[in-house]
């Protein structure tokens, strides 16, 4: 059941910086002060958490605990970073370290109300290994952890949504990893937690101290380490990256803030309904063309747009622009023939950019099953599910695999009537059990695509 659970986190946002957090119904040390940025204050096994109303105090950690496994055979994974973020993808807490078991304790933040209780808040976890793919990673979502849900003394979450399943690399042979901090020029009061560090197309995060590690680097002599999040540049460095081995004491620095604007606009065709959706910026070098997603940065997103949009504080690098990427109904018009349906790529070097040309966005096909609302156990042969299109003339069925490989895809799908849902069975090879895979279909109507199923749903795990 892991690989199922790997679909547990998405977000909320926490306004508390602490360094860990959240424990005993009554505060400790009430008349010493503490301090929740310096973690000063407060007794060996204590935190100082924010108290809604009043001082920091000192309380017992709320800490989750869970175990990562291959999703693939269900073996525990040992060295696996774990880290919780916030609403906004920034880190608030330390590193966990799973142990050779596969499992981690990490402490995590929690503002408490006035009787020491906590605050109901939402994290969500990302977890790193050597050999394995990120989680979460599109078209895997994080789905939300509760604080206020922790129990005990001393007070822990512990259920399905912080098992973590991770899925193994093709191929972890000639690659290495690196290690670092991102540190802020002198003078400069900018906090790096959170920022997305990106080496030879495999990417980290950056801990509520400052501290990543970057695994699965390709072994070369020359390669790029940069960072990224919204308000910030980081200066990147060159380094060598040895097969098997850690590269250490990387040391990238914040030389000054992200000033630059990006803007556009959108228009929602035939929403049904649906007239509010999101865009992000995505890493040009995370981006998977064929399944169209990448990697989003802390704090490169815009919600809640209706018209004209605006990132700020972008910082310099190469993007791809993606609009009603995220699951609201919506979904950019894949109509090819007509503008504002392109995917867009720009590169921002301290400039602010207007784009060109405003995106299409249109009503997508509702999806049925597999993975209607989250991830879904498929066992055998999978049955795909979608609403009619009542406009298509037929249908095109595609299916990816976690790293966004086409497996199969039925590009003649006949057209049904009355309404009824469309119902097509996989064809193909047989599935890897435990592998993650997604299908996509897109509705056809004279040769050209006028609607598909959203980016994110219709995901399952084949047992």
């Amino acid at each position: 059941m892991h690989a199922l659970r790997v679909l547990t986190i998405a977000t909320l946002s926490f306004a508390t910086a602490a360094l860990a957090g959240c424990g005993d119904d009554e505060p400790r040390n009430e008349n010493k002060s503490c301090s929740v940025q310096a973690q000063t204050g407060c007794e060996s096994g204590q935190v100082c958490e924010e108290v809604e109303g009043a001082e920091p105090a000192c309380f017992a950690p709320v800490s989750f605990k869970g175990i990562v496994t291959n999703a693939l055979d269900d073996k525990p994974i040992q060295g696996a970073r774990i880290v919780a973020r916030d609403a906004n993808d920034a880190a608030v807490s330390p590193v966990a370290i799973s142990a050779a078991d596969g499992t981690y304790t990490l402490a995590v933040p929690a503002r408490r109300d006035s009787a020491g209780k906590p605050v109901a808040a939402k994290l969500t976890l990302r977890a790193d290994a050597s050999g394995y793919q990120t989680f979460p990673l599109a078209p895997r979502i994080a789905l939300p952890i509760d604080v206020d849900t922790a129990a005990g003394s001393p007070p822990v979450v512990q259920t399905a949504a912080t098992d973590i399943a991770l899925v193994p690399l093709p191929n972890a042979s000639g690659l290495g990893s690196i290690a670092g901090t991102v540190v802020a020029d002198a003078g400069l009061d900018l906090v790096p937690a959170g920022a997305l560090v990106i080496a030879g197309g495999s990417t980290g995060i950056v801990d509520f101290k400052g501290n990543f590690v970057v695994f699965n680097v390709p072994a070369n002599a020359s390669v790029d380490v940069q960072a990224y999040a919204a308000g910030l540049q980081i200066t990147p460095k060159t380094v060598a990256v040895e097969a098997g081995k850690q590269t250490e004491n990387v040391e990238l620095r914040i030389s000054s803030a992200a000033t630059a604007d990006v803007s556009g606009k959108l228009s929602i065709v035939n929403g049904n309904g649906n007239s509010v959706t999101s865009v992000v910026l995505a890493l040009e070098d995370t981006f998977v063309e064929n399944a169209a997603r990448g990697e989003v940065p802390k704090g490169l997103r815009v919600g809640n747009v209706t018209g004209d949009f605006v990132f700020n504080d972008v910082p310099d690098g190469k993007y791809v622009v993606l609009a009603a990427f995220e699951n609201d109904g919506l979904v950019r018009d894949p109509d090819t023939s007509i503008g504002g349906t392109q995917i867009v790529h720009i590169e921002v070097a301290g400039q602010n950019i207007t784009l060109a040309e405003g995106f299409k966005v249109t009503g997508s096909l509702a999806t049925v099953s597999p993975g209607k609302d989250a991830i879904e156990e498929v066992t055998g042969t999978p049955t795909f599910v979608w609403a009619d299109d009542s406009s298509e003339d037929m249908y095109e069925l595609r299916v990816f695999d976690a790293f966004g490989v086409l497996v199969w895809e039925d590009l003649a799908v006949p057209s049904v009537s009355g309404s009824k849902d469309v119902t097509v069975q996989y064809g193909g090879e047989a599935l890897t059990p435990g592998m993650i895979y997604q299908f996509r279909a897109t509705s056809m109507k004279d040769g050209v695509p006028i609607s598909q199923t959203e980016d994110l749903r219709g995901v399952f795990v084949a047992r």
